[in-house]
């Protein structure tokens, strides 16, 4: 927490909030002394004079101490609200430059969690910590201090409920505590189980296996709930205990007042400003005591922020001095030299050897069986991922010692699953290249076969829903195609971008990409399944188990490479024969 609070809390808010809850508790203590003169003084006495004049000074101090209360609450809520304000803009700046291997140490479920409960927890105790945390311990020593000038005689009643109140507390917190660190993880879980149920509905429904999931998240939101009601249940005993001691204690303070009053030894106002102290020194005591229930929730919740937060990121930019400037007059290329690549904590190496190069307006494509790491192979090119040996050449620049802004520059990529963003089609395509016109999106629509659909449906500015749930897989291919287009770059990769499409539809999708003016000026790097897709391709990498078993032209691969060979005939059946008719 402290190390949450150094980063994001502003200290010169927390200060004024501070000096304000200062001056309210300055008030609160000062009040039950001037009510003591005014009952001895004014009340006993019968001078109405004074009871007017202390009464006029007992106004002036509690609308000062309001004042005082009302500036404490806007600067601590303000603050606990913008600390996790920024907090969460920390996260999210921080997760969207993680690469692959980051993303599977933290799992969605548990980073949504970390920016949106976790968070949560540590508003709320930054309230408190500038609100209650530090008011309670002032005020219980201020009253305590103020009790004991006052009647150092009937401390002796404080002096047997504080303890009982302090042994209730530790005892309550130590069984409680353990609920409390484990409610977290059990959050993680039903946001795991709830996510996939949303992005897995239609298997769900395919599968008719909707009971199963309402099981599923049946039993551990069950979970979570059994956990919490222990948590909360053994909480809830500390208000009746809290209560049955005030009680008790204000019992003890009238008896043994009374006999002191009775015996003339101790006036009225006394017996009535020490029951005030009394009060607050108790009701300091127990919200101190309901922070402490909080601090462990919120100390865990900042441990798993934190644990976000400094994740070293394991593909990073070189430093400043070292990196080298984008050079843009080099000639377009795209080239492996003896790279070679691990999974972080894997044995094996998922690539290995790798020498290829394609040049300005060659088609690379890249074939191979489920798993012989073609997308693996495309994800190095954005270094999505940092090879274990060996260099990679955009435009003659080794991408390691370019900074990752530069490279993505020159690179525009539609990934294997095509993800579209709530929006329109055209803040879509102009996630790509903000500053396209509407002839240009047209332009990258009619190249993608996407512009008679987009045309049917209203234009640019139909709606696109969360993830392009409104459009079918085709669909939302050849939208994320025309996204990639549409901005202009060196090299274009397109991951298994035509598997949606029917046959028809693909060979016009890349024919039009070749007579398209941007594309056929630079590299454009295709995985497919199909040979068809393939066929035309300047270069063809054929891949097998990380390693390339064959590449060259379709002609000389069909002719002489038994792995290719293979993946022809096992196509066959299927009508493709590696040629558009």
């Amino acid at each position: 927490m402290i190390k949450i609070a150094r980063r994001f809390l502003n200290w010169w808010a927390a200060l004024a909030a501070l000096l304000l809850m200062g001056v309210q508790v300055a008030c609160d203590l000062y009040l039950p002394t001037v009510t003591a003169n005014l009952i001895d003084k004014g009340i006993m006495q019968k001078d109405l004079h004074y009871v007017w004049q202390i009464g006029g000074v007992m106004l002036l101090v509690a609308f000062l101490g309001l004042l005082a209360a009302m500036g404490n609450v806007f600067f601590a809520s303000t603050q606990g609200m913008k600390v996790g304000e920024r907090i969460r803009n920390a996260i999210y700046q921080r997760v969207l430059h993680f690469s692959t291997n980051e993303m599977v140490r933290f799992s969605s479920s548990s980073l949504i969690t970390r920016s949106t409960n976790d968070i949560v927890q540590i508003q709320n105790v930054m309230l408190q910590m500038m609100r209650m945390m530090l008011q309670s311990p002032i005020m219980l020593v201020g009253a305590c201090v103020m009790a004991y000038s006052r009647e150092p005689r009937l401390t002796r009643v404080l002096a047997i409920s504080l303890p009982v109140l302090v042994v209730a507390v530790i005892v309550v917190m130590y069984l409680a505590m353990p609920y409390f660190r484990v409610m977290q993880r059990k959050v993680d879980n039903i946001n795991r189980v709830f996510r996939e149920g949303l992005t897995g509905v239609r298997v769900i429904r395919a599968f008719n296996q909707d009971q199963r999931e309402q099981d599923r998240f049946r039993k551990v939101n069950e979970d979570y709930t059994r956990v919490g009601f222990r948590a909360f249940s053994l909480m809830s005993f500390m208000f009746p205990i809290m209560t049955l001691v005030l009680s008790m204690t204000n019992v003890g303070i009238i008896w043994y007042g009374g006999r002191l009053i009775a015996g003339r030894s101790m006036q009225v106002g006394n017996l009535i400003t020490f029951m005030t102290y009394a009060n607050q020194i108790l009701m300091s005591f127990m919200m101190l005591s309901f922070i402490f229930f909080f601090i462990p929730r919120a100390q865990v919740s900042a441990k798993r922020v934190n644990a976000v937060l400094d994740q070293p990121i394991s593909v990073s930019d070189l430093p400043v001095g070292q990196l080298e400037p984008l050079k843009k007059d080099q000639p377009t290329s795209l080239q492996f030299k003896d790279v070679d690549f691990r999974y972080d904590g894997a044995q094996h190496l998922a690539l290995r050897d790798l020498n290829f190069k394609v040049t300005a307006g060659q088609t690379l494509a890249i074939i191979g069986g489920t798993g012989s790491g073609k997308s693996t192979l495309v994800n190095l090119i954005p270094r999505l991922f940092d090879i274990e040996r060996g260099q990679i050449l955009v435009n003659g620049q080794d991408i390691a010692k370019m900074s990752q802004h530069d490279l993505h520059s020159l690179i525009s990529i539609t990934q294997q699953k095509a993800v579209l963003f709530s929006g329109t089609v055209r803040s879509n395509l102009a996630f790509g290249n903000p500053a396209a016109s509407d002839e240009q999106m047209w332009r990258a629509l009619e190249v993608a076969k996407a512009a008679d659909f987009v045309k049917e449906q209203g234009g640019l500015d139909i709606k696109v829903e969360q993830d392009g749930g409104n459009f079918s897989g085709g669909q939302r291919q050849r939208l994320a195609i025309a996204r990639t287009i549409i901005k202009p770059a060196a090299v274009y990769v397109f991951d298994d971008s035509f598997s949606a499409l029917d046959f028809k539809t693909d060979a016009q999708l890349r024919l039009a990409l070749k007579e398209d003016e941007l594309v056929s000026q630079a590299v454009t790097v295709i995985v497919a399944q199909r040979i068809s897709t393939v066929a035309d391709a300047d270069l063809i990498l054929v891949l097998d188990d990380g390693q390339v078993v064959g590449q060259g032209t379709h002609e000389e691969l069909a002719a002489h490479n038994p792995v290719y060979q293979e993946i022809i005939n096992s196509q066959l059946q299927e009508g493709d024969d590696g040629r558009e008719a």
